[in-house]
């Protein structure tokens, strides 16, 4: 992996950022053999403070540095905590704050090889719900990641401005189905439809499905029935600062 220089990337300090934050973590559980997938990087506040609390404050001034922020503190948590397994670790990121992929992923590689922790292991993911200036600019960013080894998610899918006609446009490695299509799945035919549909196109498009925000034991087993490996939610574990929680540690066994 390589990375040239960007005019249009500014300084990566975010240490004027009014909120200091900190990352924590949430297992993705690979149901096929009870294993842990790997974690997604949730930003919370040192004191507390939710991500929203966090993410209000981020503005055009700041977003840039934010964003590669967020990264390094990411990996640099991951590579003291789980440098040595094989868990992935999944990375939010603002596609509006990457002006060129290869010039924009410098710090990120930097923390990675500071850490040694493997870049392969990396996946950025993004969500439909952020209104996206150039649909072009992302594919862009999706494709160039995904051809410097990374794996890439769209994130929330099915909730925001695009869903199924952003897919038709770029595809990212896996699409995390929104909690709310997953909610009382089992006592909905038409969410049910809908997600066999959807599973049907991912498998056609060698897409992976990432079932997000499982609460309960009914919903796991129906999602799971449709032949869904992947999972993150309360039913497993919940985030927790600064800990990355192995398997004995969640609060189901898939």
């Amino acid at each position: 992996m390589t990375s040239t220089g960007c005019d249009g990337c500014r300084n990566t300090d975010a240490s004027k950022f009014s909120t200091p934050f900190t990352m924590a973590f949430q297992p993705i559980v690979d149901v096929s053999d009870s294993s842990i997938w790997g974690y997604e990087a949730l930003v919370r506040g040192v004191g507390g403070e939710s991500a929203y609390q966090v993410l209000s404050q981020v503005n055009d001034t700041n977003r840039y540095a934010f964003d590669q922020a967020c990264r390094v503190k990411a990996i640099e948590l991951a590579g003291a905590l789980i440098g040595d397994s094989d868990a992935m670790l999944s990375i939010n990121f603002m596609p509006n704050a990457v002006y060129e992929p290869k010039a924009c992923i410098r710090a990120t590689l930097d923390a990675a090889k500071r850490t040694q922790f493997d870049p392969t292991r990396l996946m950025f993911e993004f969500t439909e719900n952020e209104r996206m200036a150039e649909v072009s600019h992302v594919s862009h960013i999706v494709s160039e990641y995904r051809r410097m080894g990374f794996t890439t998610a769209l994130d929330d899918f099915g909730a925001g401005y695009a869903g199924l006609s952003l897919l038709a446009q770029f595809q990212t490695d896996l699409i995390k189905v929104d909690m709310e299509l997953l909610r009382g799945i089992e006592g909905s035919n038409v969410k049910q439809a809908i997600l066999k549909g959807l599973a049907v196109i991912a498998g056609e498009l060698d897409i992976t499905l990432l079932a997000e925000g499982v609460e309960t034991a009914a919903e796991y087993e129906t999602i799971k029935a449709m032949g869904i490996k992947l999972f993150q939610g309360y039913y497993f574990a919940r985030p927790q600062v600064e800990t990355f929680q192995a398997v004995g540690e969640m609060l189901h066994a898939a």
